[in-house]
């Protein structure tokens, strides 16, 4: 899989790509990543990327033509010739990140973990010129509820979350599935006791408290029912406190999440102070 990016600040991504798993995935050519200088496609004295909006307003918005000429460069036909088939580019999506676009998820890394290329074009200042978003991005990305001085980390966020599900990236293939917003795995939620084998079954849940050596730290003791050898406790235990968490931390996953019976009885529980 290929990522390209299309940034003002290409040396942002330097030590980023230095460093970890993003750092093996690439050595070992599991991944690829070309970062693209987006003044290099512009033609005037002062490598200008960006002008004043139509109708005023605070700020700058990135120009039309350099990000037009910088996906050509990378043979990104505009969404119209790719949907109909005549770009030979099978497989790539283009997304604008910005404040404005829908939410990134762990489904959506998943989404994209599938294609063979990935176009990320990182906003700047107020924004990208919107014909851009229309004739070329398949779609408008951002990372949270909450305004960054420019696209680059969330390409980061979108690259880092998306590459370590790609096969072979990690050690462990397990370790991809089995964590916080896995998906849901019916045949796990009906397990002959109920309890799933992991959050990869929670349909989306946070994932459960962690803990290792030493058994005690700063007064505290890590629980004992993980350290007593009954798996089957251990998962119940891991269970009810992934639906804790979730319910304090982020309710709204709840609605969407694959619950069974049990599930529910605990969290009414949980609400209720009995548990």
């Amino acid at each position: 899989m290929r990522f390209e990016i299309v940034t003002i600040f290409p040396g942002f991504f330097t030590s980023i790509f230095e460093n970890g798993i993003l750092r093996r995935a690439l050595a070992e050519e599991l991944v690829s990543v070309g970062v693209h200088d987006l003044r290099v496609f512009t033609h005037d004295r002062h490598r200008t990327v960006d002008d004043r909006p139509f109708g005023g307003g605070e700020g700058m918005v990135l120009k039309a033509e350099p990000l037009a000429e910088a996906l050509a460069s990378l043979s990104v036909k505009p969404k119209v010739e790719r949907e109909s088939g005549e770009s030979a580019a099978a497989g790539t999506r283009v997304v604008l990140l910005s404040a404005q676009g829908r939410r990134f998820t762990q489904a959506t890394a998943r989404e994209l973990a599938r294609l063979d290329r990935v176009v990320l074009i990182c906003g700047r200042y107020e924004g990208v010129d919107e014909r851009i978003n229309q004739i070329y991005c398949d779609t408008e990305l951002s990372i949270g509820d909450y305004v960054l001085s420019g696209g680059e980390l969330a390409a980061a966020v979108v690259v880092d979350a998306t590459m370590r599900l790609i096969p072979g990236v990690l050690g462990n293939e397990a370790s991809g599935e089995f964590e916080s917003f896995g998906v849901s795995d019916a045949e796990i939620i009906s397990d002959t006791d109920g309890v799933p084998r992991s959050q990869h079954g929670a349909g989306g849940l946070l994932d459960y408290p962690h803990y290792t050596r030493p058994a005690e730290f700063g007064g505290l003791r890590a629980p004992e029912v993980l350290m007593n050898g009954d798996h089957l406790q251990i998962r119940r235990w891991r269970r009810d406190q992934q639906l804790r968490k979730t319910l304090a931390n982020r309710p709204d996953l709840l609605e969407d999440a694959a619950l069974s019976t049990e599930d529910r009885r605990l969290l009414d529980a949980i609400r209720r102070g009995e548990r």
